[in-house]
């Protein structure tokens, strides 16, 4: 037997967990970029999901998200749920409470949870909101936002009900939805909903022509997560004002 040592393993920093859904194909892609040479290990499982996104599909999740944490490897420092309305029809204290069940004592964030932190944090409460769903999955989280007191000033939607469709849209059709919302009057800040959706090749380019914080789904749950899991030095991991430390409106 040959001798060896044994050390943190891969990453050498943080441990972050992430529940991926099985239709999901951005979010890593995205989160990536935030952690690239980055002393974290990113680890992921596949959450089952039907791509056909109804209140009742999103919740079904509820009974797979112990079993899904349970793949994830012990010794975790938080981990992230992702899934904004999935979030929002589950419960955010719920879905923590089932992860939990698998990784006691874990600090545990999802986009719902995270989003709603990262506003207040950027110190807005008026916002424009983008979402790809139709009305029925993005009304609950209107309502959610509404019981942190931030108003949806001006939306727009592409009405779709299925999640294949949403990691296709292209950047420039997202960037046009973001500037139209975001020049309604009393916008405060930007929220485009959805891990599917993907933005943070828009962030930068469209809070400089507005003038105007920029928050996505994946942008604030990658903020949240490190956050939780004791990594708060993160100036310039992401795009955005959020990934700028301390500076607010």
């Amino acid at each position: 037997m040959i001798p060896y040592e044994l050390d943190q393993g891969a990453g050498r920093g943080r441990r972050l967990g992430l529940i991926v859904l099985s239709t999901d194909e951005t979010l890593e892609y995205e989160a990536r970029q935030v952690i690239d040479g980055r002393e974290v290990n990113l680890l992921h499982a596949r959450i089952p999901a039907n791509a056909h996104v109804t209140p009742a599909d999103l919740a079904a999740m509820e009974g797979e998200m112990t079993s899904t944490a349970a793949r994830l490897p012990a010794g975790l420092n938080a981990v992230g749920y992702g899934c904004t309305s999935g979030a929002t029809v589950i419960g955010s204290d719920r879905v923590g409470e089932l992860i939990r069940a698998a990784h006691p004592d874990v600090p545990v964030t999802d986009p719902a949870r995270a989003v709603r932190a990262a506003l207040k944090h950027l110190g807005v409460t008026r916002i424009a909101l983008v979402s790809p769903y139709v009305d029925t999955v993005s009304a609950p989280v209107r309502a959610l936002l509404a019981q942190d007191g931030i108003e949806v000033v001006a939306e727009a939607s592409y009405g779709m009900s299925e999640d294949w469709s949403v990691a296709r849209i292209s950047e420039d059709s997202t960037r046009a939805a973001m500037l139209d919302t975001g020049r309604a009057g009393g916008v405060e800040a930007i929220f485009t909903s959805c891990t599917n959706l993907r933005t943070f090749g828009l962030i930068d380019d469209v809070e400089a022509a507005l003038g105007l914080p920029v928050v996505s789904s994946n942008l604030a749950l990658m903020w949240h997560v490190l956050r939780l899991g004791g990594i708060e030095d993160t100036e310039g991991w992401g795009p955005g004002r959020l990934f700028r430390n301390g500076e607010h409106r």
